[in-house]
């Protein structure tokens, strides 16, 4: 039996008119009595579902509509069309019983008390979201401990690093223990080191919790290592709903091949067997046809002093240009 989806978009369309003003004195004098305005289409028809458990990314290039997607199904913003329920909620009602079901982490927002201490800020959630008392300080001893930040939770918010205050934004929204979290960039200027630490506390929270997740990054590191599932979408519009694999299986064109030479050989000679990114003996690199992978390793295993070689896929970033690239090539009119 199939479960009913926990956030399901139909036909979601949003718009915004924006104002266009001419450059200098005489142009703002013009818009005095004509001002221009332009339509865009932040989201543009877009539909899918999305069950329990699931952690979804959202990916998309700048001004591709992934927040505005996610301020509507937080019911932050309403939309100009389409069906949209989330916990069988329709957002922008703001009923307070689904409030006290979800959060948005906006990665470049905060929503601590910046001259006070962060406890301060979770007292104050605590109010707001009506956590009995009991709850809130099992789940605060818990969080704090997952995030190792009990040392800091006193220390005025100003005064913290951008880790430590990334990890308090996710306490502060995780204290009433939410159902379905929204994560907009939530490792954004963080450091790798950061960025693995609160990939590894949401995939622990999900699968503590069985949390319903829509993450956007531009980290393609985050859609990685937490998702199976992957949301593209460009200029508004939804151009690949699947899994991350299937992505990779359509969209990677080449293979790339790094072995360890015993012995040099002329640059000539290793471009016979693929496109050569680089060579610094003993160590080179080159890409070869994704369906010709083995037997060019085999090939180059055959002819060439080789000690090892590894067949690597490309990275994430490179295949999700490919697919924007296509999408274009087949949007784009004879």
């Amino acid at each position: 039996m199939t479960t009913q989806p926990v956030i399901s978009v139909h036909h979601l369309k949003k718009y915004f008119k924006v104002y266009r003003k001419q450059p200098g004195l005489l142009g703002s004098l013009h818009s005095l009595w004509n001002r221009q305005y332009q339509e865009v289409k932040a989201v543009d028809d877009i539909s899918f579902d999305i069950h329990q458990g699931e952690i979804v990314g959202f990916i998309g290039q700048n001004g591709a509509g992934k927040t505005t997607t996610l301020k509507v199904l937080s019911g932050l913003l309403y939309p100009n069309a389409g069906d949209v329920q989330v916990l069988g909620y329709n957002p922008w009602d703001r009923q307070p019983a689904f409030q006290k079901q979800f959060a948005l982490v906006m990665g470049q927002k905060n929503q601590l008390w910046w001259d006070l201490p962060a406890m301060e800020s979770f007292l104050l959630n605590q109010a707001i979201y009506e956590v009995p008392e009991e709850q809130f300080r099992k789940t605060l001893n818990a969080l704090m401990d997952l995030l190792n930040v009990r040392d800091v939770i006193n220390v005025q918010v100003r005064k913290l690093s951008l880790g430590q205050l990334m990890k308090c934004e996710l306490i502060a929204a995780l204290l009433h223990s939410p159902k379905v979290l929204f994560l907009d960039e939530p490792t954004i200027g963080l450091d790798v080191v950061m960025q693995k630490v609160l990939r590894d506390f949401i995939k622990a929270y999900n699968q503590e919790f069985q949390a319903t997740i829509i993450l956007t990054s531009h980290y393609m590191g985050d859609v990685k290592e937490l998702c199976k599932r992957a949301i593209v979408i460009d200029h508004g519009q939804k151009i690949f709903d699947g899994e991350l694999d299937e992505i990779i299986n359509r969209f990677a064109r080449s293979k790339i091949l790094t072995f360890t030479l015993s012995e040099r050989v002329s640059l000539a000679k290793l471009q016979k067997f693929g496109t050569v990114k680089d060579y610094t003996f003993p160590q080179a690199t080159i890409l070869v046809p994704r369906v010709e992978a083995a037997k060019r390793a085999a090939d180059l295993l055959g002819n060439l002093p080789i000690v090892d070689v590894n067949i690597e896929e490309p990275n994430i970033e490179a295949i999700i240009r490919e697919l924007f690239i296509s999408q274009k090539k087949t949007s784009t009119p004879e």
